[in-house]
């Protein structure tokens, strides 16, 4: 069919179920770029949905794809497969004691659910803290504790579901006298609000290293520290979502290393699958078995399938044979120049933030007040689609927009430049 077909089609017989489509049919994609059906190559700054680790269509990915289909790619839940094991021990052995356990399932918001779940009969407690900006996932427990967007209109949440706010050392009305930003104070009354608002079932905080939907909000350092110790002398749980921040994207394998803090559930997602549904939760012996022992129920589907097994431990060597580690380093350090040399010289680019292959662009109307430009990132937005550069703006209430730049681990050097050329054209086309 014709696109003016397509569209008709996809207007008749589709549920939207977020923002508005990309007004482009997207036709095949490879490496570092999408390709629309009249042949445009269109760069992929966002890896997919922040999924393709590798680029699109990695040639050891679909070959295990390919081999794990036409060998075992699902089983009944109840059954074990050799990928499965393998891929348990290979993840424990990329993390750092006592992340020994694994989970394996499909998606980012049931990892989280699992993870909530296994927080909650391990504590024999209810209650989740996260931030103010969070997304954690579209299911019932992982959207309760989701605070940037769609909590209104569906009913009653998940009860005991409480906020901490988000340390935006970029807007956060919490300041030393220099003007730096005082993350300290902000946590620490945080944690006097959650204390006030809890009924005393508190049994875990779920955070993001960094935030990707609430503005590629980078926690400072010393933050992670500083927020295990509130949960340690509360009894709870610390839970990190790593989905977009893991295996490589921030410089490190995990974002949680640069702090030194290690939490007590690790959720592993969109990079684990680059592109495929994979998703796990890394947790330590003693909770497993205290949960287990307690009944622990999680019985899908797809848990333990061994097609994402297969996938995930291909990634997970491609990663390691390449060094995309110390790749995503180098790149990220590249772009970070690029990016900051950008707010230097445009009024209206705000702020610069993040590590690695995971970094922030705000916009804002002027940089004195700082005023959201809602407008403008949705005009820069069309502008790099139109040059070829397909780019991902968040803009929630208070905030400028922001660009969520997130290209594959694997990208060109001349790509990343690119790219980057693009959105500066966009913005002198614009601003």
């Amino acid at each position: 069919m014709d696109d003016q077909r397509f569209w008709q089609h996809a207007a008749d017989h589709l549920v939207r179920y977020g923002g508005a489509f990309t007004p482009r049919v997207i036709e095949r994609a490879a490496g570092s770029h999408v390709y629309d059906s009249e042949g445009r190559a269109i760069l992929d700054f966002t890896s997919g949905q922040m999924s393709a680790l590798l680029g699109h269509s990695h040639p050891d990915v679909v070959r295990a794809a390919g081999e794990a289909l036409g060998t075992l790619s699902h089983l009944y839940s109840g059954m074990l497969s050799r990928p499965v094991v393998d891929l348990a021990k290979q993840l424990a052995d990329s993390l750092p004691a006592p992340l020994s356990r694994m989970l394996l399932l499909s998606t980012g918001a049931e990892s989280n659910e699992a993870a909530i779940k296994l927080a909650k009969l391990y504590t024999g407690n209810y209650e989740i803290v996260a931030f103010d900006r969070s997304w954690h996932g579209m299911t019932s427990g992982a959207a309760a504790a989701t605070f940037s967007a769609g909590r209104r209109g569906y009913g009653p949440a998940v009860p005991g579901n409480l906020t901490l706010p988000t340390p935006d050392a970029y807007r956060s009305p919490f300041r030393h006298a220099d003007g730096s930003h005082d993350w300290e104070t902000e946590l620490d009354y945080g944690f006097r609000l959650v204390d006030q608002q809890s009924s005393g079932s508190l049994a875990a905080c779920i955070v993001e290293p960094i935030l990707s939907s609430g503005g590629i909000i980078e926690l400072p350092e010393g933050y992670l520290a500083r927020l295990k110790e509130h949960c340690a002398a509360r009894g709870m749980l610390l839970i990190l979502d790593e989905a977009q921040t893991g295996l490589g994207r921030t410089g490190t394998m995990y974002a949680f290393e640069r702090d030194g803090v290690v939490p007590d559930l690790l959720t592993l997602s969109k990079t684990l699958g680059a592109g495929f549904p994979v998703a796990t939760v890394m947790t330590s012996a003693e909770i497993e078995q205290t949960c287990h022992e307690r009944g622990f129920l999680f019985f899908t589907t797809h848990v333990s399938d061994p097609f994402a097994a297969s996938v995930a431990l291909t990634v997970m060597d491609v990663i390691e044979r390449d060094a995309l580690v110390d790749r995503s380093q180098v790149l990220g350090k590249e772009l970070t120049d690029r990016l900051l040399d950008l707010r230097d010289r445009y009024e209206v680019v705000g702020d610069v933030r993040g590590r690695g292959l995971l970094q922030g662009v705000e916009l804002v109307a002027d940089k004195e007040s700082k005023a959201p430009a809602d407008e403008l990132g949705r005009a820069v937005t069309t502008a790099c689609l139109e040059r070829g550069l397909h780019l991902n703006i968040v803009q929630l209430p208070g905030m400028g927009g922001i660009f969520r730049i997130a290209p594959p681990l694997t990208i060109e050097t001349a790509d990343l430049h690119a790219g980057v050329d693009i959105l500066e054209a966009a913005l002198r086309s614009v601003a």
